[in-house]
Parts: C-alpha cells; sequence; structure tokens
C-alpha cells in the first residue's frame, strides 16, 4: 500500500486527483499539503501546511504536486531528494532547464518522476498509435490539434494562469501542453520549432490568449498546434493524416475514432486522472512502463522554449502592455 500526499487541494485536485488517488486499490490518502488547514481537514485526516512538514513523516511514500507551474521544480526536487516518488501535474517547470533538473533529481536520488499527461491513457490514443504501426492510414506525414476556449479567469477561478510567474504563460502552456505532449507521444523527438504568441482580445491580462506551434519531427510528420482562450465557440480537434487515410479523434476528449472504413467507440474513463494515477502506480510497484515519465514529458518544455524564445513579447515576460 503506497502512501500519497497531496500538495495542493484546488478544483482539479480536488474534483480528480483526490477520488483517482483514493480509487486505486494499492493507494492511500495519507495526507493533503494546504496552506489552509481547515480547508485541508476536509480532505485528509493528515494535513500539512508545509511541504516540508509532510516530507518529515517516513510513512510518505509518493507526493502528487497539484500547485501551479512555478512550484514544480522546488516541491519535486525537494521531495525526490526525500526519497518519495513524485507524480506531478503538467506541464513539468516554467522552463526547460528547471524541467531537466528535476529529471536529474530523479536520477540522482533513484526515485521516480511522473507527469499526469493523462490523455496518453485514452484507449482511442492507445488504439490509433497500433493503427499507424499497422500502416492503416499508410505512412503518417501531417497532424494537427486546435483547443479553443473562453477564460478570463472570471470570479477568481484558477486565476494563477494569467500570472506569467506562476504559470508560465496562458494556452500555451495550459491547453497546448496536452497536445503537444502527444504529438510527442505519437512522433518521437521533435528537431525544429517555430510559434507565433499573441494577445488579441483579452488586453488586460499579462499573458498570451492565442498560441500557434509548427513542429518538425525526425520521422517527417510535420504537426500544427493552436489553441486559443478568446472564442466562446468551444474546439478540440485531433487529426493524423497519412499517405492512405486519416484518423480523426475529434473531439479529442470524446470517445470517437474515425479510420478509413471504421469508426470505434472508445471512451476513456470517468475520472481522467484514474488511469494515470494507476499506471504510476504500476510502475512503482510492478514495474509497468510508466506512459508519462520525467524523461519523456519534459520534451513539451523543450517545445514551448523554443516558442517563447521566438516571441520576446512582454506579456510572455510577465510586463504588462500598455492598454488600448
Amino acid at each position: 500500500m503506497l502512501n500519497w500526499v497531496l500538495v495542493g487541494i484546488g478544483d482539479i485536485a480536488t474534483k480528480r486527483v483526490l477520488p483517482a488517488i483514493e480509487a486505486e486499490p494499492r493507494s492511500r490518502l495519507y495526507g493533503v499539503v494546504s496552506r489552509d488547514a481547515e480547508k485541508g481537514g476536509r480532505y485528509a485526516r493528515n494535513v500539512w501546511t508545509t511541504l516540508d512538514a509532510a516530507l518529515a513523516d517516513p510513512l510518505v511514500d509518493v507526493v502528487y504536486l497539484a500547485t501551479p507551474v512555478a512550484l514544480h521544480k522546488p516541491q519535486a526536487i525537494a521531495a525526490l531528494k526525500a526519497g518519495r516518488h513524485v507524480l506531478c501535474e503538467k506541464p513539468v517547470a516554467l522552463t526547460y532547464s528547471d524541467a531537466e533538473k528535476m529529471v536529474s533529481a530523479a536520477d540522482r536520488y533513484k526515485r521516480t518522476l511522473g507527469v499526469a499527461y493523462y490523455r496518453r491513457t485514452y484507449p482511442k490514443v492507445r488504439r490509433a498509435m497500433e493503427m499507424i504501426a499497422q500502416g492503416v492510414i499508410g505512412a503518417p506525414v501531417f497532424a494537427e490539434a486546435s483547443c479553443h476556449d473562453w477564460f478570463t479567469a472570471e470570479h477568481g477561478l484558477r486565476s494563477w494562469l494569467l500570472d506569467p510567474k506562476m504559470a508560465g504563460g496562458g494556452p500555451l502552456f495550459d491547453i497546448a501542453s496536452h497536445r503537444i505532449d502527444l504529438l510527442n507521444y505519437f512522433f518521437g523527438q521533435p528537431s525544429r520549432v517555430t510559434g507565433q504568441l499573441s494577445r488579441t482580445m483579452h488586453q488586460r491580462a499579462e499573458v498570451e490568449d492565442s498560441a500557434t506551434l509548427l513542429i518538425e519531427y525526425e520521422c517527417g510528420v510535420r504537426g500544427v498546434v493552436d489553441v486559443r482562450w478568446h472564442c466562446r465557440k468551444g474546439r478540440d480537434e485531433f487529426r493524423v493524416t497519412g499517405t492512405d487515410g486519416v484518423l480523426d479523434l475529434t473531439p479529442l476528449n470524446g470517445p470517437e475514432l474515425r479510420y478509413p472504413g471504421g469508426v470505434e467507440m472508445l471512451p476513456a474513463h470517468a475520472n481522467l486522472h484514474y488511469p494515470c494515477v494507476e499506471n504510476f502506480v504500476s510502475a512503482l510497484l510492478d514495474q509497468v512502463p510508466l506512459l508519462a515519465s520525467g524523461k519523456s514529458s519534459i520534451v513539451t518544455d523543450w517545445v514551448t522554449a523554443r516558442v517563447c524564445a521566438d516571441n520576446p513579447l512582454p506579456a510572455v515576460r510577465g510586463v504588462p502592455l500598455p492598454l488600448r
């Protein structure tokens, strides 16, 4: 039985992560870390207001980091150094250099670092990978992913996402990271990246409200990712084009997988985080391959770092642009 400590008890943590840990039969929610001890007491018997205090408890086995991106590196390294395994929310860190340091710490202290890129566990994603390997669409040559939504942190909900010092960026870090990760999962190592960030609607924000990326992969596939926080009409598309046909996973969060000659319905788990937690536990206890390791996940940080380097906008650096 693995004793988990959940660090951060925000919306996703309480709705998905906490129930996933409680539902995993080889896991126990041992405690939570929260600045608000009273709130923490609603979810666990053991509550600490600092991670250091939690790490002082020898019964802690695994730390789940559900905190803003800026905290991932110091918290992960502290937990790994203390001999605990770490499962971390995405993206891995604010910068690629920070992400590398987290992976190095896992190697140095001989502990496992995983990342909650849970879309890798989707049954239709795994099935699509099988079909590509089987040549169902011929040789893959192009992939496209888009996610459009409206987000301005109304009522203060997840407002830290609009703070570049805490989140790193806007939709590039938040929703593009999942799509970039899937492209990396499908096609391996990217060789070249270019992209554009802009802020056209949310003028008062300090981060971009849209990002468009072009990624070239060593295998020859070209990928395009477009994400936006300024569209009231949602969009969630993901397609892979091959020389002989198309795999269409649109909507990415839905069950449908369309391919030449058929459609399969492969719904994800009702709790999207559960298969991620289950895979992490299996990796620790049964040496099952970890679907989203720290090493494989920081490739996304490599991509976003290059896009940010090509777009030295004040909004990305955390300095507000003058209002029009």
